[in-house]
């Protein structure tokens, strides 16, 4: 997969949706042996979506931004392709999502990361607040926030 020339886009035809939600299943669901349809809850439709794609039009990291109230947004489901982790594109969704949290004057975003990806969400400014839940009884998640 290549990383050098890829666009970040909202899915807005139904193939891009289905290959965004697929990565989505792909990364957070499939490992656990979850069901497809696992990776989807009540508010796809009023949530933010954003998909890295490379030059073929394949996805490389999905995203989601909600906003739970006016001044509140929540980045969920975060995935990156696992051939292309750690080149950065997982801080690029961040930032993609980010500014969307900012052009609609959120004051703060919060996230639940699951224990692997602590340290990343530190290096994007999250605070680390409380460990919260454990989801498939095994993958402890933590809730972190940042200030805008």
């Amino acid at each position: 997969m290549n990383v050098s020339r890829y666009s970040i886009i909202s899915p807005q035809t139904a193939e891009e949706f289905i290959a965004y939600y697929q990565l989505r299943w792909d990364v957070l669901r499939k490992p656990w042996h979850q069901p497809i349809g696992s990776e989807k809850d009540e508010y796809e439709t009023t949530s933010n979506h954003r998909m890295i794609i490379d030059e073929n039009r394949m996805p490389l990291a999905v995203g989601r931004l909600q906003f739970n109230d006016k001044m509140e947004a929540q980045i969920r489901y975060m995935a990156v392709h696992p051939q292309v982790q750690g080149q950065g594109l997982g801080y690029k969704m961040m930032l993609e999502l980010e500014s969307i949290a900012i052009n609609e004057n959120c004051s703060h975003i919060i996230l639940q990361s699951r224990e692997h990806a602590v340290l990343f969400y530190k290096k994007c400014g999250y605070s680390l607040i409380d460990k919260t839940y454990l989801l498939f009884d095994e993958i402890q998640h933590y809730l972190m926030e940042k200030t805008i």
